[in-house]
């Protein structure tokens, strides 16, 4: 009887020893596995933190800066976008591709080349881009191994694509144009926020 009981002592023991794991706190539980949807969820909160931060690091009486004003010798800079109509090109454009995933309605004027031409200020382009980004983590979080590879209308025409395509391509189109801003700020003299070493 000794024995049973001082197994039995053993076994809780033991039990709460796998609960609690080491210094009493709880046993930490397992993530749960990444999904498509979790893995560019990821992407999109890395991208929205360099590009929003890249955004907000413009002063606002730069915001309109283009290289064009530098009158660099031999440069062909005539045409390119200022840096006000980078963020809202890179913002319409998530709107549209985003909302090819989700099915939502983009807001008036995404469908611009540079986005709605009515957003003049910092902060109003600003919370336009914002905007984009919370639809994209919506995108993200409503993918799933059944509708990834869904055919849905393009955002920009005729034919079709996946979802999972145009969640992806979003991120990527974003990219290529942070990096034109990186050089927008660095003209500017300043360092981008993602550079700054304390991230």
């Amino acid at each position: 009887m000794n024995h049973l009981r001082t197994f039995c002592l053993c076994a809780a023991l033991l039990s709460a020893t796998g609960v609690l794991g080491q210094g009493g706190q709880p046993a930490a539980t397992p993530a749960p596995a990444p999904t498509v949807g979790s893995v560019i969820d990821r992407q999109i909160s890395r991208l929205e933190r360099e590009f929003v931060g890249a955004a907000e690091a413009m002063p606002d009486a730069k915001f309109n800066f283009s290289p064009v004003s530098l009158n660099v010798p031999g440069s062909e800079y005539k045409g390119v976008k200022n840096f006000a109509e980078e963020v809202r090109h890179v913002a319409a454009t998530n709107f549209m591709l985003w909302c090819a995933v989700t099915g939502d309605k983009p807001p008036a004027g995404s469908a611009e080349e540079n986005g709605p031409p009515e957003l003049k200020t910092k902060a109003e382009i600003i919370k336009y881009l914002k905007d984009s980004f919370a639809l994209g983590h919506k995108a993200a979080q409503s993918l799933t191994s059944q509708n990834e590879l869904a055919q849905v209308p393009s955002p920009f025409g005729q034919g079709q694509g996946t979802k999972l395509n145009y969640a992806t391509f979003a991120v990527a189109h974003a990219y290529d144009h942070y990096g034109q801003m990186v050089e927008y700020l660095r003209l500017n003299g300043i360092v981008p926020p993602a550079s700054r070493g304390n991230n």
